[in-house]
């Protein structure tokens, strides 16, 4: 029990020590340590102080979500386009638009050339993304194994989506605070900023949809109650009860924290 409980806090804590951003945050202090002093301090002025600071804080947060909601919806605000025109539009004249896609990023084929959607894209350890390898200057797209990416929709929506690259920066550059920031698509692509390399699982799939995150579920939906009936007879042994389980498991990872359900079986 000793060997095990050793082995699973070590886990524990590397783990944590890889996400928290634990080490850096002792780096810096050990940095300003030399400076640092004891001083009596007014509680009420304290608290007053980091209210203030904290109002701040949230403002420059509503801003950039603002600044972030008004860019998708840019090419269709005037007076003459809709959005379907808008799309028609844009399918009709840049048949020929290419995208950064996260997993084709930097491959070459076997002639030494960049693949299709995988042009160079430069990475670089960052501190603030924990030493991740990102590239601050540009977003690039996620998408699902099961959605083809070169799909018109897909096109039409990452298009029409370029136009947050500069808002992302411009937050990211007003306020370091911010971390990472995306856009998820009804279509399944998945605008991530800073621009990272997405690596697909042993199997060579990538199984990430952004619609099935919490945030996109609670966003595009109202909560839901939910009751699921089962089959458990005779008849549904083997290949069906396999398939029944995996269609209820994906159901329930749609669901989120305001929603209800109930399974009879």
């Amino acid at each position: 029990v000793k060997s095990w409980a050793d082995a699973f806090g070590g886990e524990l804590y590397s783990i944590m020590t890889k996400y928290s951003g634990s080490l850096l945050l002792q780096k810096k202090y050990k940095d300003v340590e030399p400076t640092l002093k004891i001083k009596e301090v007014d509680g009420l002025e304290l608290v007053k102080k980091f209210s203030e600071q904290m109002e701040s804080m949230l403002h420059r947060k509503v801003e950039a979500v603002e600044d972030f909601l008004a860019q998708p919806n840019a090419c269709c605000t005037g007076n003459c386009l809709t959005l379907s025109c808008c799309l028609s539009l844009f399918h009709c004249l840049h048949q020929q638009f290419d995208y950064y896609n996260s997993l084709l990023i930097n491959e070459k084929d076997e002639n030494d050339n960049y693949v299709e959607l995988g042009d160079e894209f430069i990475l670089e350890p960052n501190e603030h993304f924990n030493n991740l390898l990102v590239n601050t200057t540009y977003s690039d797209i996620q998408l699902p194994t099961n959605v083809y990416n070169k799909d018109p929709d897909i096109l039409n929506g990452v298009y029409m989506s370029e136009a947050l690259n500069p808002i992302f920066v411009d937050n990211f550059e007003r306020d370091p605070t911010l971390t990472w920031q995306y856009f998820g698509s009804s279509t399944g692509f998945f605008r991530l900023y800073p621009g990272i390399k997405w690596l697909p699982d042993e199997n060579g799939v990538i199984s990430f949809d952004c619609r099935n995150r919490g945030w996109y579920i609670q966003a595009a939906t109202s909560p839901k109650d939910i009751v699921i009936i089962v089959d458990v007879s005779g008849s549904m042994k083997g290949l069906r009860m396999t398939i029944a389980k995996h269609t209820i498991i994906t159901i329930l990872d749609t669901l989120g924290e305001n929603d209800f359900v109930n399974i009879i079986a």
